[in-house]
């Protein structure tokens, strides 16, 4: 990372006089993917913020962001849709609750319905 682009991430450090300072930066280290058996989903209808849209949303998942868009790659296939899959959320464009729900537990995942 250049320290140019990230000069505003110094969190803590005001003024350093030391001639041989360098900061380190923390990288977010993604989560290692659980098993499915482990991962505890939600599944959920969203339409706030969308233009009056509704869009399924299954949030819960732990993992590594490639993971994520693979399971949500499988999941807008099977429904037929698009979608998106980042910041450990899959949206998928309508209302597929119940079909999300039964492909989760088809592929070995523990899903709720959350919300009406």
């Amino acid at each position: 990372m250049s320290k140019k682009k990230n000069w505003k991430n110094r969190e803590g450090v005001v003024y350093s006089t030391g001639n041989d300072f360098d900061y380190s930066y923390q990288e977010d280290e993604e989560p290692e993917t659980l098993p499915p058996a482990q991962q505890q989903l939600y599944v959920e209808l969203d339409k706030k913020a969308r233009g009056g849209k509704q869009v399924t949303l299954i949030t819960g998942f732990v993992g590594t962001e490639d993971d994520l868009k693979q399971l949500g790659k499988a999941l807008k296939s099977k429904c037929g849709v698009g979608g998106s899959a980042k910041h450990a959320e899959i949206l998928v464009q309508g209302d597929h609750r119940s079909k999300i729900i039964d492909l989760l537990t088809q592929m070995g995942y523990q899903a709720k319905k959350r919300g009406g």
